[in-house]
């Protein structure tokens, strides 16, 4: 394995061997020819079709209005019994249930985050396409550890978030990986594997429960 490993990276660095050393990736012009958005599509269409491939990964999808967001999240809360979710610092406040104790991630300890019942977050967008959340490390994603750790995530995502299709979402990412070189994460449903035998496990890279809470325009 680490012949292989060093093959693989003197490849790599022979390939990289005329680039300058400033060089930065948007120097160079990569002609793009995929599509970038459905065209014929509203936007209740692509919202619509978020929700159906969402609940083909076992997530539960629950559409609200701002103002009944906050209870939303808390009858979630006490119908999966969590008492003590962990959450971004930038998460805002009308977002947070009471009767609920919040805790903020400040570097927590990985043994702190495996004792929390789940997480409430936001997301940087999500993808109609592949019914995938788009998390960026921001004030509202949080720290990608408190997204993998627990075993319950709450996901509120706003339903202008909402794009079409994997480019779409690669760019509106590509701001964050330049600016603050984060870690992106993308969560499609709860997380699951299967063995040989095509036997389905939950929650081995991550949460086994995703409820995603999505707000819509509301009176």
């Amino acid at each position: 394995m680490s012949d292989a490993r060093t093959e693989v990276l003197a490849r790599v660095r022979q390939a990289l061997s005329d680039v300058p050393s400033d060089e930065k990736p948007e120097d160079v012009f990569v002609e793009r020819g995929y599509r970038t958005q459905w065209e014929q599509a509203s936007r209740s269409e692509v919202v619509d079709r978020f929700c159906e491939v969402l609940a083909d990964y076992n997530a539960r999808v629950h559409r609200v209005v701002s103002s009944e967001l906050a209870d939303r999240v808390g009858r979630l809360c006490r119908e999966h019994h969590l008492r003590r979710l962990v959450v971004p610092p930038g998460l805002p406040a009308p977002w947070r249930p009471e009767g609920v104790e919040l805790v903020e991630d400040r570097g927590l300890a990985i043994s702190e985050l495996d004792g929390m019942d789940g997480v409430l977050s936001g997301c940087a967008g999500a993808i109609a396409q592949t019914g995938t959340l788009v998390l960026d490390g921001g004030p509202r994603s949080g720290r990608r550890a408190i997204s993998l750790v627990p075993d319950h995530h709450l996901c509120v995502v706003e339903a202008e978030q909402v794009v079409a299709l994997v480019p779409e979402a690669v760019a509106g990412a590509s701001g964050a990986v330049r600016e603050r070189r984060a870690p992106i994460t993308l969560v499609s449903g709860p997380s699951a594997t299967s063995d040989i035998e095509l036997s389905r496990v939950e929650g081995v890279h991550g949460p086994r429960e995703l409820d995603v809470v999505l707000v819509e325009p509301g009176p």
